[in-house]
């Protein structure tokens, strides 16, 4: 049981045919939710951490919660740090005990995010820890991302191999018309799997490819959330039947974060309109810890393919 990269879960992902799930964390409610589940459901795991989860919580918190969370489990658990947005965050995270880094360069023009990622993988590898690049930009919001639908580009898989050879990054993150947030589609929903596999088939055999902003949007957690207060009007997902076929193709890492959010705020919002003279914290972020748990496990079960594979 330690802290490890995700090389070798990819590595056996790859062979396996199925996605890790990558899920972000913010407190120990959340960690402790996904924690259980992986080990329910015996499944290789990511924790992940957005630069904005990094402010709340703070570094050194989320790392000693992750790894109360290791010797908790007896799980193998990567620990990722999602969007970092500069080289002096990755700098932090990889000094700071973090096992596997995101640099996000994909707001800048094509040679200034080869730059960036370059500088980041070269300070990464020297360290031992792998790297994951983003090429193409995904639409919607996401803690302090926020990208416009006439931002959005699409992954073009020629860029991606020359991304990749040039930077020596470890994974890619692709825009194929997944978005962070609740409202992904207008319309039916589509992902352009000729894409996914055009990519797939330019790169090594057995590399890497991430989809981030893959939550579903489960409508029993948006009816819920709806029914006590919210108004989350036209929220729609990723179908889950995209997903699974997308793990079959060469994604190995699948992030979730919308859907750990939607799972948690329903659970708090029936509990405190359920009770409303409850006043004691544990009264409502354990039921929250325990939604958060089944969603988990239904993820991994039913979209990633991910359980019994430890």
């Amino acid at each position: 049981m330690a802290l490890i990269s995700t090389t070798e879960m990819f590595r056996k992902a790859h062979e396996g045919k199925y996605a890790v799930g990558a899920f972000n964390v913010n407190n120990m409610e959340i960690i402790q939710g996904i924690v259980d589940a992986a080990k329910e459901e015996r499944s290789p795991l990511i924790l992940q951490v957005s630069a904005g989860a990094r402010k709340y919580a703070k570094h050194i918190y989320l790392m000693k919660l992750v790894e109360a969370a290791v010797l908790d489990s007896g799980l193998d658990i990567a620990l990722h740090l999602d969007h970092g947005e500069d080289f002096e965050i990755c700098k932090a995270c990889v000094d700071g005990g973090f096992t596997s880094i995101m640099i996000d360069g994909s707001k800048y023009d094509f040679e200034e995010n080869i730059a960036l990622t370059k500088k980041v993988v070269d300070y990464a590898h020297s360290k031992g820890i792998p790297v994951e690049g983003e090429l193409g930009q995904l639409a919607g919001i996401e803690d302090d991302i926020n990208v416009a639908d006439v931002d959005a580009t699409f992954t073009d898989p020629d860029q991606a191999v020359e991304f990749v050879e040039r930077t020596g990054v470890d994974s890619l993150a692709i825009a194929i018309g997944t978005s962070h947030g609740a409202y992904k589609f207008k319309g039916e929903p589509r992902l352009d799997f000729a894409r996914l596999e055009k990519i797939v088939s330019l790169l090594p055999e057995g590399y890497p490819i991430v989809l981030h902003g893959a939550s579903t949007v489960l409508p029993e957690f948006v009816a819920m959330n709806n029914k006590y207060g919210a108004k989350i009007e036209g929220a729609q997902g990723v179908p889950e039947e995209m997903l699974k076929k997308a793990t079959t193709m060469g994604v190995s890492k699948i992030n979730i974060d919308t859907d750990l959010r939607l799972a948690m705020t329903a659970s708090i919002r029936r509990h405190l309109v359920e009770h409303p003279a409850d006043f004691d914290p544990r009264k409502y972020l354990g039921p929250a810890r325990q939604a958060i748990k089944e969603m988990v496990a239904h993820k991994m079960r039913n979209v990633l393919g991910s359980s019994n594979k430890l």
